[in-house]
């Protein structure tokens, strides 16, 4: 609601027109700002990239494609698989809008990653890919299933069947080992993938090798893997993805034993201390 408030009065004759054309010109001013801020050409640089600059490389989107109302995604069908090399800038990626890992768990950190991810899907498989724009970088898990939350570290959690409240999560650092298991939450079980089915994922990272001691100054690191369909059924009943299909999801950025420890999530997670392993918090992915 506009309220004008002063000493002046508007005269009695033509103060209807006059009231209009105010109007008027201001829907007109309130247009052309609208229309000026429809891409990134004409937006502050503090509202273009969040404040941030961006790596070499990395191609920048419109604002309002990085957020997603109610947190859903819609997943591209993709004519043909992609080579898993964690090149965040090939095609198909470079037509597909990523989502943005905008939210936090657990007080504010003082260092915050600014964190994408793409998905698609074929007939096949589901593929995924982060973008990691970070600092204090740590890397020292190794082992599979080891504890990879401690590094560096991206993790995509995944519901593919409506009728059940289990879940996978796949949780990698950033030189790729990863701890990958499925949570029947309906019978209380967990079940790890094991490293023999592991094998059937392709994964390819930008980081090689043991990251000790941190890296303290700033460093863009890149993730990329498919998941076989066929994997995900040996461990759970599956919504084969369609168009109009939904499965469940949320994605994280963490990295527990690093000097600045946070706990990014793309769907806002309501829940007094960090905790990603809470389903009822899933955004959606829909299949296109």
């Amino acid at each position: 609601m506009i309220s004008f408030t002063g000493r002046g009065r508007i005269p009695e004759i033509g103060s209807g027109l006059f009231c209009f054309a105010l109007i008027l010109g201001f829907v007109l001013t309130a247009g052309d700002r609208l229309e000026a801020h429809s891409d990134t050409e004409n937006l502050p640089a503090d509202v273009e990239n969040g404040g941030m600059e961006f790596s070499p490389g990395f191609k920048q989107v419109p604002v309002d494609t990085l957020l997603y109302e109610e947190s859903v995604y819609p997943v591209s069908r993709l004519s043909q698989p992609v080579v898993i090399d964690a090149d965040w800038d090939k095609e198909p990626w470079s037509d597909i809008r990523p989502l943005y890992l905008g939210n936090h768990m657990g007080d504010d950190p003082d260092h915050r990653p600014d964190v994408h991810a793409k998905v698609a899907y074929d007939s096949e498989a589901i593929y995924v890919i982060f973008h990691v724009q970070d600092q204090y970088v740590r890397c020292v898990v190794e082992e599979h299933h080891g504890p990879v939350w401690t590094d560096s570290c991206v993790e995509f959690f995944f519901t593919p069947e409506t009728e059940t409240e289990g879940y996978f999560n796949l949780e990698t650092n950033c030189i790729g080992t990863a701890l990958f298991s499925y949570q029947n939450r309906d019978e209380g079980i967990r079940s790890r993938i094991s490293e023999s089915d592991f094998e059937s994922v392709d994964i390819a990272h930008s980081v090689s090798g043991v990251v000790d001691p941190e890296i303290t100054d700033p460093v863009t690191w890149t993730l990329e893997y498919r998941i076989p369909f066929e994997l995900i059924a040996r461990y759970t009943e599956m919504d084969h993805p369609a168009p109009g299909v939904e499965w469940k999801a949320n994605f994280y950025k963490i990295a527990d034993n690093s000097s600045h420890p946070h706990w990014l999530t793309w769907a806002p997670v309501d829940h007094p201390e960090p905790n990603f392993h809470l389903p009822e918090f899933f955004g959606r992915l829909q299949f296109r």
